[in-house]
């Protein structure tokens, strides 16, 4: 009886799957003309996200998918194990910044994480920032915290509503106090304090939210001040140049780039001068500079002359004589740098396997520490009294590992307290199977895939299958642990991370082959990917699904069009896919070097040759998909996903549902706020490949 009621309950809930009746989007003719090439645009009327008509398409469009992923969520199940798995999951050490040590803690599912901070590792974690308390709502995110010199206070910034625009507030350290002030129009910037006095921050100046960026001032904000009362200190907004800024040694550094991408200028303003006077520095500029760290008047910096990452040094009144301190390891990516007070301390990777090698100053090699089993890690910080590296190991299927490294001796050793308790493993270390090979792109070159399975399993060509990749920006992609994919791979799935050009995971060339007039390197890596896990019976086109985030978004966007009939199932997320339009919209202008430049018609052309949005086809019937987007992301606005959906949709031959899920109050990187929304998205994202694999 209980069968016959199983049975009669999912064929309930695949009806109503199939049943649902997709919403209407409506085709308004438009054209424009650029460089004499004509274009239509039947959907740029959902470029006005505000309007009545807009809002309510959107709505329309979430109710259908929201109906669909409640069905599906039904059918798998998913989530019981998603909350299982992380309830036995470890945790990481807390981050050390400044004189104290800091952690986040979920103390309510349904509100944002509470920052803590302890004077010393085994202290009682104690309170200090609950965004709720300060909001009193539940989807504002904490997105940064950096204590000032002394440690006497700490600057925070929060976003209220999910966008890249925040706000930065303050709190006194010692006596758990809030502050008053409040810094608003914070955008892309980090906080940086001038000793315990006071912050320097980027203000943003937009007034449409999706328009262009124009993040151009530099304000210095003096603490108990009010906002209108803060210093500019540098403006750009009539030259439309990017800057970024840090400070090292009572110095503000601040790098201008010119809006074409061509030059930097260097400056420096000496803190101890109250007239905050620039101060511009020459650099050697036959490659791409890219500064490091500043220590006893010497600047430590790496550029493109070295493929696979080194380290260099010259004086910053002298920078002809530069000194090489750390010469690249040819085919060992240096990934990640931190410099100590004593250590500079290097993160390579070589093909899936990591180790830490730590140096002098003066480049002298002094211990390498080896990952196990193709782990990654983060470097948490350094004991300078025990010479101790705490460093937290963890991959897709492992969660966090503590360990003390010890620097003099070569000691490892496990760590834990009553706070970072150790628990027994979900599944023996041997369980999954994770391997990091390459396979043959079509024009010949090697291209690393990370491919994770249940060990055993049958590779008949019929196994439920998630291919993922980023390939953007010389990005270099690591494993990410998450308790959704462990139970997808725990039914007999298999996981697979293309490595593809336009990444920086085999070096700066690889990101420069797979940019640009070379962009379509970096799609058709990611469709040979696809063959290669088919051609070697890890799946079958009925079975793989395909996602990405951001230029991720795009390589999907890009595959699923390009090649349709390798995919059953496609999960774009925050993707850019209006191409001909992208360097319109918010940080749009700061990627013609990654994408190519409208403006300029052979580079127009090749953004048209792949744009996802130009190239659905009326006759063919794409795979079923749900794209995902953020009403709030000014990084990628919305508007991309409205018009690539809609235009999917709105065809006879496309007989695949199209799905369009839009998260509210939300921004780039989805509704995390809080546990309950987190450990949902999870959910329908796995149920939905799930259920759709294995119709």
């Amino acid at each position: 009886m209980k069968n016959i009621y199983f049975l009669f309950t999912y064929f309930f809930i695949l009806q109503n799957i199939i049943g649902q009746v997709q919403p209407d989007s409506q085709k308004k003719p438009s054209q424009f003309t650029k460089h004499n090439i004509i274009i239509d645009d039947d959907y740029s009327w959902l470029e006005n996200t505000n309007s009545d008509e807009v809002v309510r398409w959107v709505n329309e469009q979430n109710n259908f998918s929201e109906n669909h992923l409640k069905d599906v969520t039904k059918a798998t199940n998913f989530l019981f194990k998603i909350k299982d798995y992380d309830y036995l999951s470890t945790n990481g050490l807390p981050i050390k910044k400044g004189k104290y040590f800091y952690s986040l803690y979920r103390l309510d599912k349904k509100k944002p994480s509470v920052l803590h901070y302890r004077k010393e590792l085994n202290d009682s974690p104690l309170e200090l920032v609950d965004p709720y308390k300060v909001y009193k709502d539940k989807n504002v995110l904490l997105n940064g915290y950096y204590p000032s010199e002394n440690s006497k206070y700490l600057a925070y910034k929060i976003s209220p509503n999910g966008s890249d625009r925040h706000e930065i507030r303050f709190v006194d350290i010692a006596n758990q106090k809030y502050l008053d002030e409040v810094l608003k129009d914070i955008k892309f910037s980090n906080v940086v304090w001038n000793n315990d006095d006071g912050v320097f921050y980027k203000k943003n100046s937009n007034q449409n939210f999706f328009t262009k960026d124009s993040t151009y001032q530099l304000y210095y904000h003096k603490l108990r001040d009010i906002q209108e009362k803060d210093r500019l200190v540098f403006d750009t907004t009539n030259d439309e140049s990017n800057f970024s800024f840090f400070v090292r040694e009572n110095k503000l550094f601040v790098f201008e780039t010119n809006k074409e991408e061509s030059n930097t200028k260097y400056h420096y303003i000496d803190l101890t001068d109250e007239t905050f006077t620039l101060n511009e520095f020459s650099v050697n500029k036959v490659d791409d500079f890219s500064f490091l760290y500043f220590k006893d008047d010497r600047v430590y910096f790496t550029n493109t002359k070295y493929d696979w990452g080194d380290i260099r040094s010259f004086n910053i009144n002298d920078s002809n004589k530069e000194t090489s301190i750390i010469p690249q390891i040819y085919t060992h990516l240096l990934v990640d740098i931190d410099f100590t007070n004593d250590y500079i301390i290097c993160k390579y990777r070589n093909l899936g396997n990591n180790y830490i090698n730590i140096h002098k100053y003066d480049g002298s090699f002094v211990r390498k520490f080896e990952a196990p089993m193709e782990m990654d890690f983060s470097i948490r910080f350094l004991d300078s009294k025990t010479n101790e590296l705490y460093v937290t190991f963890y991959s897709n299927t492992i969660s966090y590992l503590n360990y003390r490294l010890n620097i003099t001796t070569g000691d490892t050793n496990v760590y834990y307290n009553y706070f970072i308790q150790p628990k027994p493993t979900l599944f023996p270390f041997d369980h999954f199977e994770n391997k990091t090979i390459t396979y043959k792109s079509r024009d010949g070159k090697d291209v690393p895939i990370t491919i994770i399975h249940k060990k055993g399993i049958e590779l008949n060509g019929n196994n439920p299958t998630l291919l993922k990749a980023y390939g953007g920006f010389g990005s270099v992609s690591g494993p990410n642990y998450n308790v959704g994919l462990l139970h997808f791979l725990e039914k007999g799935g298999v996981y697979a991370f293309a490595q593809i050009r336009g990444g920086g995971e085999k070096g700066r060339k690889w990101h420069r082959d797979g940019k640009g007039l070379k962009k379509m390197n970096s799609f058709n890596d990611f469709i040979d990917a696809a063959e290669f896990l088919i051609n070697e019976k890890y799946t079958s086109s009925n079975k793989l699904a395909i996602t990405g985030g951001s230029n991720g978004g795009l390589v999907v966007g890009v595959a699923m069009t390009q090649r349709p009939d390798l995919f059953k199932v496609a999960v774009p997320k925050v993707g850019v896919f209006d191409m001909a339009k992208f360097d319109q919209y918010t940080t749009g202008k700061y990627h013609l070097d990654e994408y190519g430049n409208p403006e300029v018609e052979e580079e127009y052309k090749s953004l048209l040759s792949y744009s996802p949005y130009h190239n659905i086809k009326e006759d063919i019937n794409y795979p079923i998909t749900l794209i995902i987007t953020s009403e709030n992301d000014d990084r990628v606005p919305p508007i991309h996903s409205y018009k690539f959906a809609a235009k999917l949709q709105n065809r006879k031959a496309q007989t695949n549902p199209i799905y369009l899920q839009i998260n509210s109050n939300a921004g780039h990187y989805g509704k995390i706020s809080n546990y309950e929304n987190s450990v949902k998205n999870l959910d329908e994202f796995y149920s939905f490949i799930w259920e759709h694999l294995n119709e």
